[in-house]
Protein backbone atom coordinates (compact mmCIF):
# COMPACT_ATOMS: atom_id res chain seq x y z
CA UNK A 1 0.00 0.00 0.00
CA UNK A 2 1.62 3.54 -1.05
CA UNK A 3 2.32 6.45 1.12
CA UNK A 4 -0.79 8.15 -0.88
CA UNK A 5 -3.28 5.55 -0.40
CA UNK A 6 -2.85 5.21 3.19
CA UNK A 7 -3.42 8.64 3.21
CA UNK A 8 -6.55 8.70 1.79
CA UNK A 9 -7.73 5.92 3.60
CA UNK A 10 -6.33 7.79 7.11
CA UNK A 11 -8.85 10.89 5.46
CA UNK A 12 -11.90 8.93 4.70
CA UNK A 13 -11.71 7.53 8.37
CA UNK A 14 -10.86 10.69 10.13
CA UNK A 15 -13.90 12.97 8.38
CA UNK A 16 -16.29 10.01 8.71
CA UNK A 17 -15.48 10.28 12.23
CA UNK A 18 -16.08 13.99 12.59
CA UNK A 19 -19.43 14.03 10.16
CA UNK A 20 -20.76 11.27 12.71
CA UNK A 21 -19.50 13.66 15.59
CA UNK A 22 -20.82 16.81 14.00
CA UNK A 23 -24.34 15.02 13.40
CA UNK A 24 -24.62 14.30 17.14
CA UNK A 25 -23.96 17.15 18.46
CA UNK A 26 -26.25 19.15 16.22
CA UNK A 27 -29.23 16.70 16.43
CA UNK A 28 -30.72 18.30 19.28
CA UNK A 29 -30.46 21.47 17.87
CA UNK A 30 -32.44 20.14 14.80
CA UNK A 31 -34.76 18.48 16.85
CA UNK A 32 -35.52 21.52 18.65
CA UNK A 33 -36.57 23.50 15.58
CA UNK A 34 -38.37 19.98 14.47
CA UNK A 35 -40.36 20.53 17.66
CA UNK A 36 -41.84 24.05 17.19
CA UNK A 37 -43.94 22.36 13.98
CA UNK A 38 -45.15 19.66 16.07
CA UNK A 39 -48.34 19.18 18.23
CA UNK A 40 -47.83 18.42 21.70
CA UNK A 41 -48.78 14.94 21.81
CA UNK A 42 -45.73 13.66 19.00
CA UNK A 43 -42.96 15.95 20.73
CA UNK A 44 -41.98 13.53 23.64
CA UNK A 45 -43.19 10.19 20.99
CA UNK A 46 -41.23 10.80 18.10
CA UNK A 47 -37.20 11.10 17.99
CA UNK A 48 -37.15 11.95 14.23
CA UNK A 49 -36.90 15.20 12.74
CA UNK A 50 -39.95 15.23 10.09
CA UNK A 51 -43.86 15.93 12.24
CA UNK A 52 -46.13 13.42 11.40
CA UNK A 53 -48.89 15.79 12.10
CA UNK A 54 -47.01 19.36 11.22
CA UNK A 55 -48.15 22.41 12.46
CA UNK A 56 -48.25 25.52 10.15
CA UNK A 57 -45.02 27.48 12.37
CA UNK A 58 -46.58 31.25 12.15
CA UNK A 59 -49.18 31.14 14.59
CA UNK A 60 -46.74 28.94 16.86
CA UNK A 61 -43.77 31.89 16.54
CA UNK A 62 -46.28 34.93 16.90
CA UNK A 63 -47.93 33.20 20.24
CA UNK A 64 -44.23 32.77 21.17
CA UNK A 65 -43.29 36.31 20.53
CA UNK A 66 -46.49 37.04 23.11
CA UNK A 67 -44.93 34.35 25.82
CA UNK A 68 -48.32 34.30 27.68
CA UNK A 69 -46.24 36.43 30.14
CA UNK A 70 -45.75 40.08 31.38
CA UNK A 71 -43.31 40.86 28.85
CA UNK A 72 -42.80 40.00 25.23
CA UNK A 73 -39.93 38.20 23.76
CA UNK A 74 -38.69 41.87 22.69
CA UNK A 75 -39.04 42.98 25.77
CA UNK A 76 -36.77 39.96 27.53
CA UNK A 77 -34.53 41.06 24.86
CA UNK A 78 -33.97 44.39 25.44
CA UNK A 79 -33.62 43.89 29.20
CA UNK A 80 -30.88 41.05 28.35
CA UNK A 81 -28.59 43.91 25.88
CA UNK A 82 -29.05 46.35 28.99
CA UNK A 83 -27.17 44.16 31.00
CA UNK A 84 -24.82 42.55 28.83
CA UNK A 85 -23.62 45.38 26.74
CA UNK A 86 -22.04 46.81 30.13
CA UNK A 87 -20.88 43.44 31.48
CA UNK A 88 -18.98 42.22 28.01
CA UNK A 89 -17.56 46.30 28.44
CA UNK A 90 -16.70 45.78 31.66
CA UNK A 91 -15.30 42.37 31.30
CA UNK A 92 -12.83 43.57 28.38
CA UNK A 93 -11.92 46.62 29.60
CA UNK A 94 -10.58 45.07 33.38
CA UNK A 95 -9.64 41.85 32.18
CA UNK A 96 -7.29 43.53 29.40
CA UNK A 97 -5.87 46.21 31.77
CA UNK A 98 -5.10 43.41 34.58
CA UNK A 99 -3.38 41.14 31.76
CA UNK A 100 -1.49 44.19 30.72
CA UNK A 101 0.06 44.75 34.25
CA UNK A 102 0.73 41.53 35.19
CA UNK A 103 2.38 41.26 32.00
CA UNK A 104 4.33 43.84 31.01
CA UNK A 105 5.13 45.48 35.04
CA UNK A 106 7.49 44.68 37.92
CA UNK A 107 5.90 44.92 40.84
CA UNK A 108 6.17 43.54 44.28
CA UNK A 109 3.50 40.78 45.07
CA UNK A 110 3.58 40.27 40.91
CA UNK A 111 4.10 36.24 41.20
CA UNK A 112 1.24 36.24 44.34
CA UNK A 113 -1.44 38.45 41.91
CA UNK A 114 -0.41 35.93 40.07
CA UNK A 115 -1.21 32.68 41.89
CA UNK A 116 -4.64 34.41 43.21
CA UNK A 117 -5.57 34.57 39.73
CA UNK A 118 -5.01 30.83 39.06
CA UNK A 119 -6.43 29.73 42.49
CA UNK A 120 -9.22 31.84 41.62
CA UNK A 121 -9.62 30.16 37.91
CA UNK A 122 -10.22 26.93 40.12
CA UNK A 123 -12.86 27.95 42.88
CA UNK A 124 -16.82 27.14 41.63
CA UNK A 125 -18.29 30.24 41.28
CA UNK A 126 -21.20 29.18 43.44
CA UNK A 127 -19.03 29.40 46.63
CA UNK A 128 -19.42 33.35 45.95
CA UNK A 129 -22.83 33.71 45.50
CA UNK A 130 -24.03 34.04 49.28
CA UNK A 131 -21.39 36.52 50.35
CA UNK A 132 -22.43 38.73 47.11
CA UNK A 133 -25.85 38.46 47.52
CA UNK A 134 -25.40 40.01 51.00
CA UNK A 135 -22.89 42.23 49.93
CA UNK A 136 -24.83 43.57 47.07
CA UNK A 137 -28.39 43.90 49.46
CA UNK A 138 -26.23 46.42 52.59
CA UNK A 139 -25.38 48.17 49.19
CA UNK A 140 -28.73 48.79 48.49
CA UNK A 141 -28.45 47.20 45.20
CA UNK A 142 -31.00 44.63 45.13
CA UNK A 143 -33.25 44.74 42.50
CA UNK A 144 -30.90 46.57 39.96
CA UNK A 145 -28.93 45.60 36.81
CA UNK A 146 -25.56 46.54 38.75
CA UNK A 147 -24.97 43.00 40.46
CA UNK A 148 -24.77 41.53 37.26
CA UNK A 149 -22.12 44.30 36.16
CA UNK A 150 -20.04 45.46 39.12
CA UNK A 151 -18.10 41.98 39.19
CA UNK A 152 -17.41 41.57 35.64
CA UNK A 153 -16.10 45.10 36.13
CA UNK A 154 -13.27 44.22 38.54
CA UNK A 155 -11.73 41.62 36.56
CA UNK A 156 -13.33 38.68 38.26
CA UNK A 157 -12.89 36.55 35.01
CA UNK A 158 -10.15 34.71 36.02
CA UNK A 159 -10.07 32.40 33.05
CA UNK A 160 -10.16 35.60 30.46
CA UNK A 161 -7.49 37.25 32.89
CA UNK A 162 -5.58 34.20 32.19
CA UNK A 163 -5.92 33.80 28.42
CA UNK A 164 -4.98 37.49 27.89
CA UNK A 165 -2.20 37.17 29.85
CA UNK A 166 -0.91 33.71 27.90
CA UNK A 167 -1.71 36.12 24.68
CA UNK A 168 0.50 38.61 25.91
CA UNK A 169 3.55 36.69 26.62
CA UNK A 170 3.76 35.93 23.42
CA UNK A 171 3.93 39.85 22.07
CA UNK A 172 7.43 40.45 21.79
CA UNK A 173 8.34 43.20 24.22
CA UNK A 174 10.35 44.63 21.63
CA UNK A 175 7.18 46.49 20.51
CA UNK A 176 6.96 48.06 23.85
CA UNK A 177 10.90 49.47 23.60
CA UNK A 178 9.74 51.10 20.21
CA UNK A 179 7.28 52.37 21.22
CA UNK A 180 8.78 54.23 23.95
CA UNK A 181 11.68 55.60 22.29
CA UNK A 182 8.95 56.88 19.87
CA UNK A 183 7.51 58.82 23.64
CA UNK A 184 4.94 56.43 23.97
CA UNK A 185 3.44 56.13 27.42
CA UNK A 186 2.31 52.73 29.22
CA UNK A 187 -1.80 53.84 28.13
CA UNK A 188 -0.53 54.15 24.51
CA UNK A 189 1.32 51.38 24.18
CA UNK A 190 -1.51 49.34 25.23
CA UNK A 191 -4.52 50.89 23.41
CA UNK A 192 -1.76 51.88 20.32
CA UNK A 193 0.36 49.07 20.22
CA UNK A 194 -1.11 45.99 22.13
CA UNK A 195 -4.60 45.81 21.30
CA UNK A 196 -4.54 45.80 17.74
CA UNK A 197 -2.16 42.47 17.76
CA UNK A 198 -4.27 41.15 20.64
CA UNK A 199 -7.80 41.96 18.84
CA UNK A 200 -8.43 38.06 18.25
CA UNK A 201 -8.04 37.83 22.09
CA UNK A 202 -10.38 40.77 23.04
CA UNK A 203 -12.52 39.68 20.32
CA UNK A 204 -12.79 36.03 21.93
CA UNK A 205 -13.35 37.56 25.21
CA UNK A 206 -16.03 39.85 24.00
CA UNK A 207 -17.95 36.90 22.93
CA UNK A 208 -17.17 33.95 25.29
CA UNK A 209 -18.30 37.05 27.76
CA UNK A 210 -21.83 37.73 25.33
CA UNK A 211 -22.76 34.16 25.30
CA UNK A 212 -21.90 33.28 28.76
CA UNK A 213 -24.16 36.00 29.46
CA UNK A 214 -27.06 35.02 27.29
CA UNK A 215 -27.02 31.51 29.16
CA UNK A 216 -27.12 33.32 32.70
CA UNK A 217 -30.32 32.41 34.35
CA UNK A 218 -29.18 32.33 37.90
CA UNK A 219 -27.66 35.39 38.31
CA UNK A 220 -31.04 37.39 37.22
CA UNK A 221 -33.49 35.66 39.29
CA UNK A 222 -31.22 35.73 42.31
CA UNK A 223 -31.05 39.82 41.84
CA UNK A 224 -33.92 40.91 39.46
CA UNK A 225 -37.82 40.46 40.67
CA UNK A 226 -39.43 42.94 38.86
CA UNK A 227 -40.89 41.39 35.62
CA UNK A 228 -40.82 44.53 33.59
CA UNK A 229 -36.58 44.13 34.29
CA UNK A 230 -36.51 40.31 33.49
CA UNK A 231 -34.13 39.02 30.86
CA UNK A 232 -34.57 37.08 28.26
CA UNK A 233 -33.78 32.96 30.70
CA UNK A 234 -36.39 34.66 33.04
CA UNK A 235 -39.24 34.98 30.74
CA UNK A 236 -38.77 31.50 29.02
CA UNK A 237 -38.95 30.24 32.59
CA UNK A 238 -41.86 32.14 33.12
CA UNK A 239 -43.43 31.01 29.56
CA UNK A 240 -42.71 27.53 30.52
CA UNK A 241 -45.25 27.86 33.60
CA UNK A 242 -47.88 29.92 32.20
CA UNK A 243 -47.92 28.48 28.37
CA UNK A 244 -51.69 27.38 28.12
CA UNK A 245 -54.36 26.45 30.07
CA UNK A 246 -54.47 22.54 29.57
CA UNK A 247 -50.83 22.16 29.61
CA UNK A 248 -47.36 23.35 28.92
CA UNK A 249 -47.90 23.82 24.60
CA UNK A 250 -43.78 22.77 24.50
CA UNK A 251 -44.24 23.95 20.56
CA UNK A 252 -44.36 27.57 21.47
CA UNK A 253 -41.30 26.87 23.93
CA UNK A 254 -39.41 25.31 21.55
CA UNK A 255 -39.85 28.47 19.28
CA UNK A 256 -38.93 30.74 21.76
CA UNK A 257 -36.20 28.58 22.60
CA UNK A 258 -35.09 29.15 18.57
CA UNK A 259 -35.33 32.49 18.67
CA UNK A 260 -33.50 33.36 22.06
CA UNK A 261 -30.47 31.11 20.30
CA UNK A 262 -30.27 33.39 16.75
CA UNK A 263 -28.39 36.92 18.09
CA UNK A 264 -25.63 34.61 19.80
CA UNK A 265 -25.31 32.24 17.03
CA UNK A 266 -24.94 34.90 14.78
CA UNK A 267 -22.45 36.78 16.79
CA UNK A 268 -20.34 33.50 16.71
CA UNK A 269 -20.60 32.86 13.02
CA UNK A 270 -19.68 36.43 12.49
CA UNK A 271 -16.75 36.23 14.96
CA UNK A 272 -15.57 33.14 13.85
CA UNK A 273 -12.37 33.66 12.30
CA UNK A 274 -11.19 35.82 15.33
CA UNK A 275 -12.67 33.37 17.56
CA UNK A 276 -10.60 30.66 16.58
CA UNK A 277 -7.40 32.40 16.22
CA UNK A 278 -7.67 34.05 19.59
CA UNK A 279 -8.27 30.34 20.90
CA UNK A 280 -5.35 28.59 18.86
CA UNK A 281 -2.72 31.89 19.66
CA UNK A 282 -2.95 31.42 23.66
CA UNK A 283 -1.07 28.25 23.40
CA UNK A 284 2.41 29.42 24.04
CA UNK A 285 4.98 31.82 22.37
CA UNK A 286 5.07 32.76 19.33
Amino acid sequence: MTFATRRKIMNVIRYTILVGVSIVLIYPLLWLIAGVFRPNHEIFTSAGLIPQDPIPPLETIQSAWQTRTALTLGGGFLNTLRFLIPRVVGQVVSTVITAYAITRFNFKGKKIVFSLVIATLLMPEVIFRIPLFILYQDLGLFGTFMPLWIEHALATGSFFVFMLIQFMRGIPRELDEAAKIDGCNSFQILTWILLPVMRPAVITVALLTFMWGMNDFLGPVIYIRDSSMWVLQQVLRSASDMSGQGGILFREIFAMSVISLIPAITLFFAAQRYFIDGIASTGGKS
